[in-house]
């Protein structure tokens, strides 16, 4: 049991001189934006709290000058320096709030060694405090509670009570007012805990809403490239089938082919059929966590249609304006068969720009520009502004997170903001070149269903 309790006492020993022998402080938490917009404004007003708060200086220092000299006898050039210390250190906890405590705790203990003797009437009320040492060596654990941890403000706190109270018991001064010293000390500890407390849990929160916000991103930015990958499915399906295709027909194509002439077009149509099982087997992963959300946002039997092409404008556009957009759609330039990756991208970006001008732009007219050039294709979707505002909406709101992808992974571009005219215009460029004709021997492959947001079936 004794051992026990020398380690217990060891052990706090060790832990006050950690806490109090340093002029170090705890790190501060990091800002959140409104705070620091908040404390940029209090700077402006620095320069002049900073004119009442030296001039309060200088008054304390002057009165606990008077004090110390005149009512206590100490004589001018020790109650100077005394007060000089004290207001020190309230400008020292500023920075250092552990030294400033020492400063002040020190100078009150040899205040209180001059007032236990010192005439005058009821020198000694808050015995051993004066009453600008009292209000000083609050203002410093005040600064310490801040600054530092709570353990530490606590343990100043503790030092400075048992300190007064031990040399008020074994002095012979008054110690009636020592009571009310005690709570003029623990209030301001009180208040700065509790300010720090506050401050260090909204600057966690503010580094949890950033870590979820980033998660958010992520996860949505993962989600729009699985759609888009499910949506390519058919794409390389089919690119796949042809292959297969030809490589089965091939054969009969040419009259008596080598017997290694079959065997490679074999191989070929085998690794072929092996990388549709293995597309197949993909496709089962990226769609395993729908959970049949697309059969709850297409409860009719739109599943099964094929993925959409250029061709189709049309009829999105039909269908915008029944949901009471005035679309205009315009093509440019001489149209050439496109590779199937660019006409189901672009057509899904001009979708999904129409889809955000039905939901924040009511009343507005939109118009589609489909450019075909040499190089590539252009696709211009802009709309007026609204003539209303908006109602709530309570989507995810990361369209242009997918369109945005989309154009990427082609290795094109999109640009999207703000018209001079109130308005709003998407524009994506997307490098292409004419799509190959299909081979006249190989019959049409079956393209694998798809629903229009790219939730298709193997």
């Amino acid at each position: 049991m004794a051992e026990r309790l020398a380690e217990w006492l060891r052990g706090g020993l060790r832990t006050l001189h950690a806490d109090l022998w340093t002029t170090a402080v705890s790190a501060p938490p990091r800002t959140a934006p409104a705070t620091a917009t908040r404390r940029s404004r209090l700077r402006e007003w620095l320069p002049a709290l900073a004119v009442p708060v030296v001039l309060g200086v200088v008054a304390m220092q002057i009165a606990a000058t008077n004090q110390y000299a005149f009512g206590y006898g100490m004589g001018m050039r020790v109650a100077a320096l005394l007060a000089t210390l004290q207001t020190a250190a309230f400008l020292i906890a500023l920075i250092r709030p552990v030294l400033a405590w020492w400063i002040t705790t020190a100078a009150m203990l040899v205040v209180a060694r001059y007032a236990d003797g010192a005439p005058g009437p009821d020198p000694g009320a808050m015995f051993p405090w004066t009453g600008t040492g009292l209000v000083l060596q609050a203002t410093v654990l005040f600064a310490v509670a801040l600054r530092c941890r709570p353990r530490i403000a606590v343990e100043t706190l503790v030092i400075s009570v048992l300190a007064g109270l031990g040399y008020g018991f074994f002095a012979a001064g008054d110690t009636e007012g020592v009571p009310f010293a005690v709570l003029v000390l623990v209030l301001p500890v009180g208040g700065g805990v509790a300010l720090r407390g506050r401050r260090v849990a909204r600057t966690e929160l503010a580094a949890q809403e950033e870590l979820t916000a980033e998660e958010r991103a992520r996860r949505v930015l993962l989600q729009e490239r699985t759609r888009i990958a499910r949506e390519l499915h058919d794409v390389v399906a089919h690119h796949m089938s042809v292959i297969s295709i030809q490589a089965q027909v091939a054969p009969h194509l040419v009259q008596d082919p080598p017997a290694e002439l079959r065997e490679n077009l074999a191989g070929i149509r085998a690794s072929a059929v092996e990388a549709l099982a293995e597309l197949r087997r993909v496709l089962g992963v990226l769609r395993a966590d729908d959970g049949g959300a697309g059969a709850a946002l297409h409860p009719q039997d739109v599943r099964h249609a094929p993925q959409p092409t250029l061709d189709r404008l049309g009829e999105l556009a039909a269908a915008v304006r029944r949901a009471g957009v005035e679309v205009d759609t315009r093509t440019t330039g001489e149209p050439y068969a496109l590779p199937p990756g660019i006409e189901l991208s672009a057509y899904r970006i001009v979708q999904e720009a129409l889809s955000n001008v039905a939901r924040h732009a009511p009343g507005a007219r939109a118009r589609v520009e489909i450019g075909y050039h040499p190089a590539g294709l252009t696709v211009r979707v802009a709309n007026t502004a609204p003539e209303r505002a908006a109602p709530p909406w309570a989507g995810a709101g990361h369209g242009l997170l997918g369109m945005r992808e989309r154009a990427a992974m082609l290795g094109g571009e999109l640009a999207a903001g703000t018209a001079p005219d109130g308005g709003y215009e998407v524009t994506a460029v997307l490098p292409a070149t004419p799509a190959a004709p299909p081979a006249p021997s190989a019959p049409a492959p079956h393209t694998t269903p798809a629903t229009p947001d790219g939730e298709d079936t193997p």
